[in-house]
């Protein structure tokens, strides 16, 4: 996990180095994460424990933070994997795996996979008037519009809604919505589309985020406090190229990581 009182190095670390860059800080030693760390465990909750003095909030069952922090986990020792099958070379920066398909071409990257951990959780939830994300050229694409059988069709900058499609809901036309949305929307459309908070306020779901080209977005999927009110939190991310949504560990303090 990561203190908050770590924030400002954080947000250094990310929007200094991008997504390009960022896995080239870790070297890959071993920590002390064993004590924090269940290898049987099927999901974030089950996987890692809070450091001593830490637990962690009363999620309530419907809410975005209890989706998050019970994602299920590929097995322990499962290396992340490209778009392409190709395994991603710089294994030492994770410490587990999101059980999540990505499709097989280059499009669920860095703030694709917050788009996509949120439009699952509102699918799932049934929540389907609350799923829309904007494109870069500030196009907001609504995926009720979608289930109506409309079709997004982009030529040049101009994007528009065409009726092209019997009226669905299935899943499959849920993931091809979302490979259109990661097609046009990126970390500066998402960035602009999120709010600022104080860091004392941090919860699950909140984003680390640097709009750009490239820019970089960590999703906190679980956090934890102590007596004094003190945080504690796990971060998720994507990369590029498209690969699995993995758990980051904490180059920063490993005795607590991840």
């Amino acid at each position: 996990m990561h203190k908050v009182k770590e924030l400002f190095y954080l947000i250094f670390f990310l929007i200094s180095l991008g997504c390009s860059q960022i896995n080239q800080n870790s070297n890959g030693q071993p920590g002390n994460e064993k004590a924090l760390f269940n290898p049987e465990g099927s999901t974030i909750t089950e996987r890692f424990s809070p450091p001593a003095g830490f637990k962690r909030p009363d999620y309530d069952p419907g809410s975005f933070g209890y989706y998050l922090s019970n994602l299920s986990l590929k097995p322990h020792g499962y290396k992340v994997k490209l778009y392409n099958g190709i395994i991603k070379p710089r294994f030492w920066v994770y410490a587990a795996v999101v059980d999540m398909d990505i499709g097989n071409r280059d499009l669920q990257q860095c703030a694709d996979a917050v788009m996509r951990l949120k439009g699952e959780y509102l699918f799932e939830t049934k929540q389907f008037d609350k799923i829309h994300f904007n494109f870069t050229n500030g196009f907001r694409a609504d995926y009720s519009k979608w289930m109506q059988g409309s079709r997004i069709v982009v030529k040049g900058n101009d994007v528009s809604w065409v009726k092209s499609a019997l009226p669905s809901n299935t899943y499959s036309d849920f993931r091809k919505y979302m490979d259109v949305v990661f097609s046009y929307a990126g970390t500066l459309s998402l960035s602009k589309e999120m709010e600022n908070i104080p860091i004392n306020t941090i919860k699950t779901g909140d984003v680390f985020i640097q709009g750009g080209s490239p820019g970089h977005a960590v999703i906190v999927v679980d956090i934890a406090y102590d007596s004094k009110n003190n945080k504690v939190f796990l971060l998720a991310q994507s990369y590029m190229p498209a690969q699995d949504i993995q758990i980051l560990k904490n180059p920063n303090d490993k005795s607590i990581s991840p």
